[in-house]
């Protein structure tokens, strides 16, 4: 094998130094690396090279591998009353605001100037952050940790901990008390889509056999790419820069899609066309998308197969208002459950799986959290009949986390 490095070497016109080793004129290109890393906001995947930018939600970051992918689309199923939905919805473009994204914001509900008015505010200033890490992490007495004894062979482990984290610091935190100032809106370029204006300006012709409104809002998006540069096609005047899409509430009755209010729509295909176009946008340019989908409200579970087939990346949010879990005293901590349902496979055949599957978030009076999912390791005799049941149920969904699964009516026996 050295032997045939030399001839290689020698084939290539290279000669020896004078310490009779073999000198080799191959370096190793970085530009490419370098100019993608150069990008405000955006960070290279060291797994698959892929260039991220941050969701808003450093927790959310470490549970889809480290941040969205450049090109690729988010979908959020929306919880119930659409509370904790909205939430992500506006950490995704408040994020965009810091890092001096452009903004594509859509919606058939809300003005889209509204919403950016609404944007939580940054906490640039670390004692800030200090502050909001310290109200995250659950306070603790002394006497009670003293009070707590483990067996000699765990005491030496590490320390779970609370929230998914990543090795390397990305994002930003944000105060949900607080707005977001206008001097930071004035300092990026957004463009708006709002439904009912857009389809009193255009005849309501379909296009690709879609919906129109789907239509006319593909035709606005592709337009900003071109225009502005995002597809390559026509160089950026000013330094590369990266889009930011979000579209609110797709596929609701606002959007004239009738998926949620019938099993067999008449536009069943308009809302999966519109994914695939989408997509093919996505691909081709700097831009990344996140969608929000009112999924309990869809009646017809095939349509949800396909464009949950037709996503990079599937999150569903399970919200404890209004059901039985809300006042149950094993979720106390928490406000809902977080389900992944579909993690992208960039330039691999394997995805970025979280070594924890059981999550859930709670939303606290200045941040909202994705922690771990953990319950109470026994029952006192204070908690009612259903929440045994519960916790039995919650456990099947623990058993990644726990030695044991328990089996009917049965507990958890640590």
């Amino acid at each position: 094998m050295a032997a045939r490095g030399g001839g290689v070497g020698a084939g290539a016109g290279t000669g020896t130094t004078a310490a009779g080793g073999p000198a080799t004129s191959f370096q190793r290109k970085a530009a490419g690396g370098s100019r993608l890393a150069a990008l405000p906001g955006t960070r290279p995947s060291a797994r698959h090279g892929q260039l991220l930018l941050s969701s808003g939600l450093p927790s959310l970051d470490a549970v889809l591998g480290g941040g969205l992918a450049v090109g690729t689309l988010l979908l959020i199923e929306e919880d119930k009353y659409g509370v904790y939905s909205n939430l992500l919805f506006k950490y995704f473009l408040a994020e965009g605001v810091v890092c001096g994204h452009d903004l594509f914001v859509a919606s058939a509900m809300e003005p889209p100037d509204n919403i950016l008015k609404k944007l939580p505010a940054p906490l640039l200033d670390d004692t800030h952050r200090n502050e909001l890490r310290e109200e995250a992490t659950p306070a603790k007495s002394e006497d009670f940790q003293d009070s707590m004894k483990i067996a000699w062979r765990y005491e030496n482990l590490p320390k779970m901990e609370a929230s998914p984290t990543t090795s390397t610091k990305f994002g930003h935190y944000y105060d949900i008390s607080k707005t977001i100032s206008p001097e930071l809106l004035q300092s990026i370029k957004w463009h708006s889509f709002y439904l009912p204006e857009e389809l009193s300006l255009e005849p309501k012709l379909k296009t690709w056999n879609m919906n129109c409104g789907y239509a006319s809002l593909l035709h606005s998006i592709q337009r900003v790419i071109c225009q502005e540069g995002f597809d390559g096609s026509h160089p950026q005047k000013k330094q590369k820069n990266i889009l930011r899409i979000g579209i609110q509430s797709m596929g609701s009755l606002l959007w004239g899609d009738d998926i949620c209010s019938s099993d067999t729509p008449e536009d069943i295909h308009s809302l999966t066309k519109f994914l695939y176009v989408l997509r093919g946008l996505l691909r081709k340019s700097l831009s990344a998308c996140i969608i929000t989908v009112p999924s309990h409200l869809i009646q017809n579970k095939a349509i949800m197969e396909r464009v949950t087939n037709l996503s990079d990346m599937v999150v569903g949010l399970e919200s404890f208002i209004g059901s039985e879990r809300e006042t149950n005293p094993l979720y106390k901590d928490y406000h809902g459950l977080l389900h992944v349902h579909q993690i992208p496979r960039l330039n691999s055949l394997i995805c970025d799986v979280s070594d924890t599957k059981d999550l859930a978030f709670r939303l606290k009076r200045k941040q909202f959290t994705i922690e771990r999912l953990h319950l109470p390791p026994d029952l006192s005799d204070t908690v009612s009949r259903s929440s045994k049941q519960d916790l039995a149920e919650s456990a099947k969904l623990l058993s990644s986390g726990c030695g044991a699964m328990a089996i009917g009516k049965k507990h958890l026996d640590f």
